[in-house]
């Protein structure tokens, strides 16, 4: 079988992998640091294990068809042109490029917890948020992509005075709700705060909110949540008040974790090459 490779380019770490799907691939992951030092890097990694053609599962915004990264805050990486350099840099002759969560929705959908869903949302939560979708068995692209981590959502000051610290829109569902945010909040790390700490609970309200304005959007068959502040979020919680935010008007979508874990979107980004 041929082996294809799959890259989660992401603003804190590249992760790498050769294989064709979870039972048969190699993986390796280091630090995103300057462009030019983390693509040698990407490039050594496919020289060593040869493949037939790569998958790229990106940190945005991001430009697809032309693939590059575009308005990133990452002052190194903007409109850096990241498709033409790792094909260079690993010598292979096709690559394929969508953002890092609709690579991840496509890998649950071929080997995890949406095989069989046709039309369902995929939510990362950890230090931004961001969000993919397969719509009709395809992921879902427009003018650009999604970016579901922006949405404006409902934000009490009374109960919540915290500003928010979404850099360019303050108080939207990634500036309230990312583990950014939690610290920015709290003074702590998300996984330095215990079970029962007051963040949680107000972590689920803020995700659950995003949530409806997803169902009443998408109309998904499913919702996976996954991410490091996933792993402090009760995503029964959650569940639980977006139903209740819903007020019986519409079906409430399953709510579930992702099956493939935090390798759902280097899997993903082989999915996209072998599609």
């Amino acid at each position: 079988m041929a082996s294809f490779g799959g890259i989660e380019a992401g603003g804190t770490n590249f992760v790498c992998a050769a294989g064709s799907g979870p039972d048969d691939v190699v993986v390796e992951e280091f630090p995103t640091l300057t462009p030019g030092e983390t693509i040698a890097r990407v490039g050594k990694f496919f020289r060593q294990h040869a493949v037939a053609a790569i998958g790229i599962g990106c940190f945005g915004p991001i430009d697809i068809a032309r693939g590059r990264i575009t308005t990133t805050p990452k002052l190194d990486w903007q409109q850096f042109g990241m498709v033409d350099a790792v094909r260079e840099a690993a010598g292979v002759a096709r690559v394929a490029f969508d953002t890092d969560v609709n690579a991840a929705a496509l890998g649950e959908y071929t080997w995890g917890a949406a095989r069989g869903v046709d039309t369902f949302v995929y939510l990362t939560v950890g230090t931004g948020i961001g969000g993919g979708a397969m719509v009709n068995g395809n992921l879902l692209h427009g003018l650009s992509h999604p970016e579901m981590g922006h949405i404006r959502i409902p934000h009490d000051l009374a109960t919540d005075p915290f500003p928010g610290a979404c850099y360019a829109h303050g108080d939207c569902l990634e500036g309230l709700a990312s583990g950014f945010a939690i610290e920015k909040r709290w003074g702590l790390r998300g996984e330095l705060l215990q079970e029962g700490h007051p963040a949680w609970a107000l972590e689920a309200t803020h995700l659950a909110n995003g949530v409806v304005n997803f169902i009443c959007t998408l109309s998904p068959r499913m919702v996976i949540m996954g991410g490091s502040v996933m792993r402090g979020t009760p995503i029964g919680l959650v569940s639980a008040k977006a139903e209740a935010a819903l007020n019986g008007y519409l079906v409430m979508p399953d709510i579930v974790p992702p099956a493939l874990g935090e390798r759902a979107g280097v899997l993903g980004a082989i999915a996209l090459v072998q599609a």
